[in-house]
């Protein structure tokens, strides 16, 4: 999830419309009192914040954010329409990891975004998932059904492993599209269909666990 702290509405509503239409979950707030709310419950895993906000400035907000904890690591973005040398300079010496001024394009903002993504995501942990007759075990890239194993290609391997980290959430067939084959996959979205075919018939009675959404995807049952 990622978080938009910007005053602006119509800036507000378009960068979230883009982002959500690319496969990045985000939410957008327009005072500083609303993120630190959101931020309470649940922390991002990254932020887009606004330096001229009505009730905070964004200075304040991320040095807030790199004094906590739990946010000390969290990927921040500066969006503003300040585009002096010494503005850049502060932002970035107060934590910030990146810095796009306004006017700004939604191609080169996204592209920011999952480079910054790349860079800071923590390696993953090793993780065996279980649900029913299905077992997959990150750390010897295995998958099991009914105690035997079954063997998959990458991408039929990725697919598995997402829906497990996930189960119950429904993925539509562009977000698996940008999380498997990435962001710049020009093949059409029948790709998802075809895998998925194909990766139900190889699990045999686990494959009856990936379930489609009518209307937007697939998901895995949860048990």
């Amino acid at each position: 999830m990622i978080y938009l702290l910007e005053d602006d509405e119509s800036i507000r509503k378009f960068v979230l419309y883009a982002l959500n239409n690319t496969g990045l979950e985000a939410q957008g707030f327009e005072l500083a009192a609303d993120f630190w709310a959101a931020v309470e419950k649940e922390a991002p895993e990254l932020v887009l914040l606004d330096i001229m906000l009505p009730d905070e400035d964004g200075l304040s907000v991320l040095r807030r954010l790199r004094a906590q904890k739990t946010t000390e690591r969290l990927p921040v973005i500066m969006l503003t329409a300040k585009t002096t040398e010494y503005d850049r300079v502060v932002g970035l010496d107060s934590g910030a990891d990146d810095y796009v001024c306004k006017p700004f394009g939604t191609m080169e903002l996204i592209s920011r975004i999952r480079a910054l993504l790349r860079r800071t995501k923590p390696e993953q942990e090793n993780v065996a998932y279980s649900c029913g007759v299905l077992q997959l075990d990150t750390e010897s890239h295995q998958v099991r059904v009914n105690g035997q194993e079954v063997i998959l290609t990458y991408k039929e391997y990725e697919l598995l492993r997402l829906f497990c980290s996930r189960p119950g959430k429904a993925f539509d067939r562009d977000e698996l599209l940008q999380r498997i084959w990435g962001y710049d996959y020009d093949g059409e979205n029948r790709t998802v269909d075809v895998h998925i075919k194909t990766l139900r018939t190889k699990l045999g009675a686990g494959g009856e666990l990936i379930e489609t959404v009518r209307g937007v995807g697939y998901r895995l049952r949860s048990e």
